[in-house]
């Protein structure tokens, strides 16, 4: 608007001449703005009906590697994140203890190898003193019992030896699968005992989704080809579920059933771990539905911008539902089909402010 110095009748008269041209300007401005503003003519139509569970990302393949053997941990090669290959070395373990172990096993070997030799030259003298009549056949026997009791022993020396050289041989963790290192439960200096877990892997390449569903929904999920979709409410991402299985038990305790919902193998940016949201598509119904950008949200106002009879837009609040599985969102309430909604609902609403007519409230 010009600034104006009332200093004569003519300059009054210029003033208020430039102020009604902005003023035209600003109204023209307006109207033509309404009139590109993109609107939508809302109906019922059929669109999916779904069954929403929050479900848990986990890997197909997944393992957690334990100590086998006593020691204190000497290396830890990998870290949580690092990416492997079966058989590459995670961890060192101390294998001093081991290594008397097998020491000892060697001995045991060395002692069955004396016995058994000198049990089967006792044979052999039985047999030939045996052949000369020098001893009667249950000396023979006897001989043959202690050949065959030493045999025995050196095999079991043997077993022994080679048990505890696989024992030494678990000192050295080896990733059992190619793969990412998910987490590192142990330290170095740390003492690895029998059964402790040292890592957690899992291969990224097949992930799938785990939601417990009701058992009152089961008849529903049941069905042969169910189809998915999984939403990532944080970042606003939906997937197609690669394939649906529904596990033939229950939970005796939370009597809900188990069903396992396969990710795409280019799920980038998926870990195990991660919540998720399930929709099982179960069939068609009619629904009145809108495109999410036409939404207004401002605090706890939910609404659209309604096209009124004179070319106008009115503020609408409404009552929305779950997101549906094709990015709309469902009305509730609030709005009725055959009406004309703003697709825009900024634009629409800096038109109704350019019309010099204050916004109406939202009713």
């Amino acid at each position: 608007m010009p600034r104006c110095h009332f200093s004569s009748r003519f300059s009054v008269s210029s003033c208020l001449l430039a102020a009604a041209l902005v003023l035209s300007s600003i109204q023209a401005f307006g109207a033509d703005e309404r009139g590109t503003i993109p609107t939508l003519r809302v109906g019922m139509q059929p669109r999916a009906q779904t069954y929403a569970s929050e479900a848990t990302i986990e890997a197909v393949r997944q393992a957690t590697v334990a100590a086998q053997v006593q020691g204190r941990v000497l290396e830890v090669r990998v870290d949580a994140g690092a990416r492997v290959r079966q058989g590459d070395v995670l961890m060192r373990i101390d294998t001093r203890e081991a290594d008397q172990a097998v020491a000892g096993a060697a001995a045991n070997v060395a002692a069955a190898q004396a016995r058994l030799v000198d049990a089967r030259a006792n044979l052999e003298r039985s047999r030939s003193l045996k052949a000369r009549n020098f001893i009667s056949a249950a000396g023979l026997d006897q001989a043959q019992a202690a050949f065959d009791a030493a045999a025995a022993q050196h095999k079991a020396a043997e077993a022994g030896r080679a048990q505890v050289d696989a024992s030494r041989g678990f000192a050295t963790v080896t990733a059992p699968l190619g793969g990412v290192v998910a987490q590192r439960l142990t330290e170095v200096g740390e003492m690895a005992q029998p059964g402790r877990p040292l890592f957690v892997l899992y291969a990224p390449g097949g992930l799938r989704a785990v939601a417990d569903v009701p058992q009152s929904r089961l008849a529903e999920l049941g069905r042969g080809g169910l189809k998915a979709r999984l939403e990532f409410p944080e970042s606003g991402r939906w997937l197609d579920a690669v394939a649906v299985s529904v596990l033939p038990s229950a939970d005796p305790r939370t009597h809900t059933a188990r069903v396992r919902v396969s990710l795409p193998a280019d799920a980038s940016g998926v870990v195990p771990g991660m919540a998720v949201r399930v929709h099982f598509v179960l069939g068609d119904a009619p629904r009145l539905a809108i495109p999410a950008a036409a939404v207004l949200r401002r605090g706890e106002l939910t609404g659209v911008y309604v096209a009124g009879g004179e070319g106008g837009f009115s503020l609408r609040q409404l009552r929305v539902g779950s997101p549906l599985p094709d990015g709309a969102v469902e009305v509730l309430a609030g709005l009725a089909g055959g009406e004309t909604i703003a697709l825009d609902p900024v634009r629409a609403g800096l038109s109704v402010s350019q019309d010099g007519r204050p916004s109406p409230k939202a009713r």
